[in-house]
């Protein structure tokens, strides 16, 4: 059994200090900080005049703060299921100078992101809480329908391998990353966590995925492991 979406908002309810460090805040996940700059930069340059952000699993606010680094002046939407996380992204990210900040407490799945009503959407290690198949269309679906014309959404997160015969051999190098990051208690404390709380998809899934509910461009920025950053732009 999965763990329910009380469980994981009380696993992030307590956890707001290590997810408030731009460095250090998504260290299980590989190649975090690196990921943060890409998905910043790429939404710069692909959607230059934008001015409304979505923030979707906001945590601490890691992300808008690098976006409003390139892209100043931003009206912010932050979506979280966690309220402590919330409160502590607002408050970061209206001392980085945000123009506007709105704070949602709801789930994606149940959240109503009207239509067109942002220029970049970002979901950061987020969307492997979603569980069917029809979850991850009706959501992918609601990211399109949000964007305006010309809008891009970035995504960082955890897949699964593309070919399932490497499944077991992915996992055991993730396994030997968190063991040489801080130690073997470590390692079986997150690994034990992705079993219970996540259900990831394959990159190229994903990929084809954003195709399908209509965005005309899907590329991949970075890939390591089990780890990916990538994203989608809508014509």
């Amino acid at each position: 059994m999965k763990s329910t979406v009380d469980e994981i908002r009380a696993r992030f309810d307590n956890d707001v200090e290590r997810f408030s460090n731009l460095q250090t805040g998504q260290s299980a996940a590989i190649d975090a900080p690196l990921a943060l700059e890409l998905i910043a930069e790429a939404a710069a340059a692909t959607t230059p005049r934008a001015t409304r952000l979505l923030d979707v699993g906001c945590g601490a606010g890691n992300y808008t703060l690098k976006l409003l680094e390139v892209l100043p002046r931003l009206h912010v939407t932050l979506v979280d299921l966690s309220r402590p996380m919330l409160d502590r992204a607002e408050q970061r990210v209206t001392a980085a100078g945000a123009t506007s900040i709105r704070a949602v407490q709801q789930d994606i799945r149940d959240v109503d992101l009207g239509e067109q009503t942002f220029d970049v959407i970002v979901a950061a290690a987020v969307l492997h809480h979603l569980r069917t198949d029809e979850e991850w269309r009706a959501v992918f679906q609601k990211l399109y329908r949000a964007l305006s014309p010309g809008g891009s959404v970035w995504i960082f997160d955890v897949v699964e391998p593309d070919m399932p015969w490497l499944h077991d051999h992915v996992w055991r190098r993730y396994g030997a990353y968190l063991e040489g990051l801080k130690g073997p208690t470590y390692r079986d404390e997150v690994l034990a966590y992705v079993e219970r709380e996540d259900t990831p998809r394959p990159l190229m899934y994903q990929l084809d995925l954003l195709r399908a509910v209509g965005f005309s461009v899907a590329g991949v920025l970075h890939k390591h492991t089990c780890f990916a950053a990538f994203g989608a732009v809508k014509r």
